[in-house]
């Protein structure tokens, strides 16, 4: 199949509106909030291990309540913007997400800041979608949308190097909280600037919005991924099998539900198009092989190599350096070679590179660091920037938030997948170490609970245990490169046949 715009596309008039680029500028604002948010947890996890000592399964439910109601909201809230208008959603929605963002900074307790992490993934299911469906409205010329879609990339990549350095400095000067407060002056920006440049787009025929739809995406995302995590973290229970079918049965009512709605929230026709499918596999299936090491990449660059946090998010600039390069020309190979080539060759990327930290140590150069996050960076710009143009380009303009929000699904479930398996994985292995006589409990619950714990034992216990810990520590951290890798080089494959004939079109109109 090589056609990318579906037939009611076809008499669509290329149309330039004045002032997109600017408009543009506030949308990649939007971007830059959720993707510092997302990095600058990383680097705070040891200080929220110190401060709040959370337990091993609280602190993993810190990192991924977010990634979990985000992904049962995110079909929910893209049609909603189609519905209602997606500048307006898109506003409201960052004003939301500043507000909560205090709420996080001034967390009290693990479970209360898992709460405030959880709504905060409620108000960032409304951002996401708005900037793609707004994008997809705002450039009719695939060439310039291409382009557009690149610098939206690159945005969210650069923002995964600001919000470690920014964080860092932070981190280094005050305490964990203020790592969410560097939101709020991007959000107060976003809102003022964006309720003058922002023109308004909605479907102009769109139907009710379905609240029990809704309540099955969110049930259904919900109880499958929290099924996975409990497995993979400890094993099969009766409480995990009964969430798992509860949530499976939930999705599937989901579907059914939207082939039998004249106006569903999700047009399950547009699975039909191999490209879609195949970009939204790429999508779910390279977040899901990095996200688990991502995760725990900072603690290992912190508490194993004693770096600060300055220093650390410093470290991952390599990774954000390449993706914000290649997503700006990523339209442009892949008009040159094919979509899959250049998707496949992405993946394929990030895969050696996983494959390459198998062989991490304690003592790890930065060079080789330095590198593999480099050639991660660059394969993850070419492939998200390609499959995030396949997927605006194979639907309605009308239909353009739920399709977006179709991508950011795969992305937030493979992150909340991702975190949740290769994370158990690192987890799994690190409860395993034996530490000398007298090591606390708490030193096998995570490496922040060990180093926290060591500071309360004689010096030679604690240096043993300590040596131990990190010993362990990296022991699964390599294990899970090793995971990701295999991944990776399997969704690299799928790639090559699914988009196959895949391209993007030259024209608006044909």
């Amino acid at each position: 199949m090589t056609s990318t715009l579906r037939p009611a596309e076809t008499t669509e008039a290329v149309t330039s509106r004045p002032g997109r680029w600017l408009a543009l500028s506030v949308l990649v604002l939007a971007v830059l909030l959720v993707a510092v948010d997302a990095t600058v947890l990383g680097l705070a996890t040891p200080y929220i291990s110190e401060d709040l000592q959370p337990s091993g399964t609280q602190l993993l439910w810190i990192g991924d309540v977010y990634s979990f109601v985000i992904a049962g909201l995110l079909v929910s809230m893209g049609s909603l913007g189609d519905r209602i208008g997606r500048k307006r959603i898109l506003l409201v929605g960052a004003t939301a997400f500043g507000a909560l963002s205090v709420l996080n900074a001034y967390a009290t307790s693990p479970e209360m800041l898992i709460a405030a992490r959880a709504l905060l993934g409620v108000a960032g299911a409304t951002l996401m979608p708005a900037t793609l469906a707004l994008i997809r409205n705002l450039f009719h010329d695939p060439r310039e949308r291409s382009l557009a879609i690149g610098i939206w990339g690159a945005t969210a990549s650069a923002g995964t190097a600001v919000g470690p350095i920014a964080g860092g400095f932070l981190l280094e000067h005050f305490w964990w909280g203020s790592v969410f407060l560097i939101n709020l002056p991007v959000m107060v920006v976003l809102v003022v600037v964006g309720v003058r440049l922002l023109p308004e787009s909605r479907d102009p025929a769109p139907g009710p919005w379905d609240l029990p739809s809704v309540l099955l995406s969110l049930l259904g995302m919900i109880g499958v991924v929290y099924a996975v995590k409990e497995a993979a973290a400890h094993g099969f229970t009766w409480l995990t099998l009964a969430a798992g079918l509860a949530g499976a049965g939930a999705l599937y009512g989901f579907v059914r539900r939207q082939l039998t709605l004249p106006a569903p929230l999700l047009d399950m026709r547009l699975f039909r198009h191999r490209g879609f499918s195949g970009a939204v596999l790429a999508d779910l299936l390279t977040i899901l092989g990095l996200s688990g090491l991502v995760f725990f990449l900072s603690q290992f660059l912190q508490l194993v190599q004693g770096r600060g946090p300055l220093e650390a998010g410093l470290a991952e600039l390599p990774a954000a350096i390449g993706a914000v390069v290649a997503g700006l020309v990523a339209g442009r190979a892949a008009r040159r070679f094919s979509v899959r080539a250049v998707v496949s060759a992405g993946l394929a990327a990030i895969g050696v590179a996983l494959a390459v930290l198998t062989v991490i140590d304690r003592g790890t150069g930065y060079p080789l660091l330095g590198a593999a996050l480099l050639v991660v960076g660059v394969g993850a710009g070419f492939s998200f920037t390609v499959t995030s143009d396949v997927i605006l380009s194979s639907v309605p303009k009308e239909q353009a938030g739920a399709a977006s929000a179709v991508s950011e699904t795969a992305y937030e479930l493979g992150a909340a997948l991702g975190i949740a398996v290769l994370g158990s994985i690192v987890t799994g292995v690190y409860r395993g170490f034996t530490g000398p006589a007298g090591t606390p409990a708490a030193a096998h619950e995570s490496l922040g609970g060990a180093v926290e714990a060591a500071a309360g034992l004689p010096a030679r216990t604690s240096e043993a245990m300590l040596d131990a810990a990190r010993t362990a520590f990296v022991d699964g951290l390599a294990l899970a490169a090793g995971a990701g890798a295999a991944v990776l080089l399997a969704a690299a494959v799928a790639a090559w046949f699914l988009l196959r004939g895949q391209r993007l079109d030259d024209s608006a109109s044909r």
